[in-house]
């Protein structure tokens, strides 16, 4: 070989390490461009999932504040309950059953709503049983304290008495 002379690769030795190279290159941009949709496809999902924590979080940010003013409303009703239908200033009688009906429609724009109870089937879920009673046996027989969902969950549960199978002598 004279100076200055190159020698030629073998032509196809070339093509070969280059389609080699290429399908690894592919391969690698394939593996790639398959972990970045999943990465994107799991940024979506949490996105997703922390909007609707948010707006779980918006939706039951009160409950503690409620759960302080229930017994405020337990004490008027049972006030208004026992209030003698001769009270000498009816007036006023008929102010706090505004006040605690005000007090009602308030809450229930938060979205509580109270539990139904009596006549019900015993449901641990939503009812606290407190007693056995004489009735029919696993039903509601009496609401010690009524039960409030705040929106679709149970925020404070019905206190009740349960049907014990005895008839009730009327």
């Amino acid at each position: 070989m004279m100076p200055g002379e190159t020698e030629e690769p073998n032509s196809n030795e070339g093509k070969i390490e280059t389609t080699e190279t290429l399908a690894e290159v592919r391969q690698k941009a394939d593996s790639y461009l398959e972990s970045w949709k999943r990465a994107q496809a799991d940024f979506i999902n949490y996105k997703r999932r922390t909007e609707q924590e948010k707006q779980e979080m918006g939706k039951y940010a009160n409950a503690q504040l409620i759960l302080f003013i229930l017994p405020v409303l337990d004490d008027f009703e049972r006030a208004l309950g026992t209030t003698p239908p001769d009270a000498a200033k009816p007036e006023w009688v008929e102010g706090m059953k505004l006040i605690a009906s005000k007090l009602r429609a308030i809450l229930e724009s938060q979205g509580l709503t109270p539990i139904e109870a009596v006549g019900k089937p015993f449901d641990p879920a939503v009812h606290e049983a407190m007693m056995p009673g004489k009735g029919k046996e696993g039903i509601v027989v009496t609401e010690l304290r009524r039960g409030y969902r705040l929106h679709e969950r149970v925020l404070r549960p019905s206190q009740v008495v349960v049907g014990n199978g005895e008839e009730e002598n009327t």
